[in-house]
């Protein structure tokens, strides 16, 4: 029988999560670039040893409030300290300090972060690791159980190389880069501080043939993957390396879980593109751009800076920056719910 709890476990488990601090008020608020509000009683903590939800902090621990719903567990909690917006400095409990900000979200993953930083690299090389000769690997890298590392591999310093991750012949990776277990990276250069989750799949063949008269060729796919710095691409996440360019992925970019890029797709700076969404090839998007759960988008397409794609949105035209889109054909918010109601009273009338 296990004896597994049903009950929540309480955040920053330390059997699972690195965990720094304590930490003093006055370090929360650099941090989090707050101002501190003393508790009305005056008896504010000194120092802070973590992070909890309203409902469940304690004296001390650091909690956030960033919307009004949850204004009555403001009242109730016991946390020694609250990130929140100045809109709700004056609920504070008279036992809690408030870290007031305009951005309380980032506030709170800043402090998170203080007391949960990612774990830093052991530099150690697992035993059962294998590394070609030739590989350049940096200094305090670690490289995990069964991993491989092809000819002519560059990894930057202090990268973090997962358990069983397979990294091909002439792969560059900068400094600080993490790659989770069973990442699979091939025909690809890697900006710094890029971030594999497990599973991912990076420089695999591009989806590319051609018709002959026996049946389908394969097209030779030339090109590679470029990720810029600062790159997150989820779990089980591809992308195609390109056929005769390069397939881009701007700086800062972050990509959900089961996601699917196609070849020579060109990505900006900054965009979001969230789970089960798939782009086809040598469709770009410019800096900036949203495309949300389950869209598809149609290649040779281009997708304007901050542009919005809706939730299972069928894309199969450009899209002009800034334009909020949705539906399958896409076509604008607007233009979509107001065809949402014209069926709606159409069906009305012949129920009628």
């Amino acid at each position: 029988m296990s004896d597994v709890s049903v009950t929540e476990s309480r955040p920053g488990d330390s059997r699972f999560f690195q965990r720094s601090g304590p930490f003093g008020l006055e370090r929360l608020a650099e941090v989090s670039d707050s101002t501190i509000v003393v508790a009305a009683s005056g008896k504010g903590l000194s120092e802070f040893r973590g992070v909890a939800p309203l409902h469940v902090a304690g004296p001390d621990e650091v909690s956030f409030l960033d919307n009004r719903r949850y204004l009555p567990l403001l009242a109730e909690t016991r946390a020694g300290a609250v990130i929140l917006s100045p809109a709700f400095s004056d609920k504070l409990p008279p036992d809690t300090a408030g870290l007031v900000c305009k951005t309380p979200y980032l506030a709170w993953a800043r402090v998170a972060t203080l007391f949960h930083p990612a774990p830093t690299s052991t530099g150690l090389h697992h035993s059962t690791a294998c590394i070609a000769d030739d590989a350049e690997i940096g200094e305090n890298v670690e490289i995990g159980p069964f991993a491989v590392i092809g000819n002519g591999v560059r990894i930057g310093r202090d990268s973090v190389i997962g358990s069983h991750v397979s990294i091909g012949q002439s792969v560059e990776i900068g400094a600080r880069c993490r790659i989770g277990a069973h990442a699979a990276i091939s025909h690809a250069r890697i900006g710094e501080r890029v971030t594999l989750y497990p599973g991912v799949r990076i420089g695999q063949d591009g989806f590319g043939f051609a018709v002959g008269p026996d049946g389908f060729e394969t097209v030779p796919q030339l090109g590679l993957v470029v990720l810029e710095d600062g790159v997150e691409i989820g779990a089980n996440s591809t992308i195609d390396r390109g056929s005769m360019r390069d397939t881009l992925i701007g700086a800062g970019t972050r990509i959900d879980n089961l996601v699917q890029i196609g070849h020579n797709a060109r990505l900006g700076r900054c965009c979001i593109v969230v789970s089960q969404a798939g782009i086809s090839g040598s469709t770009e998007l410019g800096d900036f751009v949203t495309i949300a759960a389950q869209a598809g988008l149609i290649g040779h397409i281009k997708i304007g800076a901050k542009a919005r794609i809706g939730a299972q949105c069928g894309v199969m035209s450009d899209v002009d920056a800034g334009a909020d889109v949705i539906g399958s054909p896409a076509m604008p918010f607007r233009e979509f719910f107001r065809n949402v109601a014209t069926l709606r009273r159409l069906s009305r009338k012949s129920a009628d």
